[in-house]
């Protein structure tokens, strides 16, 4: 779950109970070991890039939003999953990846996703993952084995699979796929209405490093790497939705859709260059799973209304350091 904040909250982003747990779990999550002032929670180390998204001939029939009607300039935010901004690149606890993308509507209006570099979440639901991090808060390393991390992972399958996949370094943001794994609803301009995913996929092909490999990367390397693959041209993304069949379920997004499902091209995002600022558009930027427009909403999928809730509680932290 990235902090990935916005200054505003959209409206519907949680019920009161929804409050209580996300209260529960940004309490934990800011006293996680690595968690400095003035960054995110999560995700802390990132790097910001501006580009345009161009929509694909089959996008405005999956989608009435503007997005999916004509080119926007997209701005886009890539990031190591650690707490810990000092974390390198190179080592396996930096992941997983995140890629949030924040698309500039006519008007001054404004649509978001926020990705991750893994299909499928690592629970199931907020409630799970409240749990998770009670289990990393109650773990001493002095304490003998089992440990209540080692506990929870061992007897969450789906979990083991998220830590154990989320060990390898990827080459490049930019030769690394990213998932929404929330599933949301697409409106066309027709009013007919179908849940999909988002899959964000590099058109240079995935490429991971080796142990060794890796080992011989400098601390912040997928940040440097990046601004110098973008010196020598754009970096494109294909935007992908995929659709569920029936009876595949929309809420949960640890369980991952078959790789024979459907899928609708979506268009294609361009990054052209890394802002020249950095620190200031880290400070100003945020984004909210919930942050939608006309001809978007959300499923019966519960966690992007909890995440803005987290964030916005992560957001107004941030700013008080």
């Amino acid at each position: 779950m990235s902090d990935s904040n916005i200054s505003s909250k959209p409206a519907g982003s949680g019920t009161s109970t929804d409050k209580s747990l996300a209260q529960q779990i940004f309490e934990i999550m800011v006293h996680a070991p690595g968690v400095t002032p003035g960054h995110r929670v999560t995700h802390a180390k990132g790097i910001v890039c501006k580009g345009a998204f161009t929509p694909s001939p089959a996008a405005p029939g999956l989608s009435r939003a503007a997005h999916f009607r004509a080119t926007v300039p997209a701005t886009v935010r890539f990031s190591g999953g650690a707490a810990d901004p000092s974390l390198p690149d190179n080592l396996p606890e930096a992941g997983p990846r995140g890629m949030a993308i924040r698309f500039e509507l006519p008007g001054g209006q404004t649509t978001d996703i926020v990705a991750i570099s893994h299909n499928g979440f690592i629970v199931g639901s907020g409630e799970e993952f409240l749990a998770l991090l009670q289990a990393g808060a109650a773990t001493d390393p002095s304490k003998p084995h089992p440990w209540p991390i080692e506990q929870f992972i061992g007897s969450h399958p789906l979990a083991l699979k998220f830590v154990t996949e989320n060990r390898v370094i990827p080459a490049s943001f930019a030769a690394s796929a990213f998932f929404s794994n929330d599933a949301f609803v697409f409106v066309n301009s027709s009013g007919v209405k179908q849940p999909g995913r988002y899959q964000i996929l590099p058109v240079a092909g995935r490429h991971d490093l080796s142990d060794e490999e890796a080992k011989s990367r400098p601390a912040n390397f997928l940040n440097e790497e990046l601004k110098l693959r973008l010196a020598a041209g754009p970096v494109r993304f294909r935007l992908v939705v995929q659709l569920p069949n029936p009876g595949d379920p929309t809420h949960d997004p640890s369980l991952v859709w078959p790789d024979d499902r459907k899928t609708i091209e979506a268009g294609t995002l361009s990054i052209t260059s890394a802002v020249p600022d950095n620190e200031a558009a880290e400070r100003a930027l945020g984004y909210f799973p919930t942050n939608l427009t006309d001809g978007l909403e959300l499923s019966d999928d519960p966690l992007p209304a909890l995440r803005s809730d987290v964030y916005l509680l992560a957001q107004n932290w941030r700013k008080q350091k």
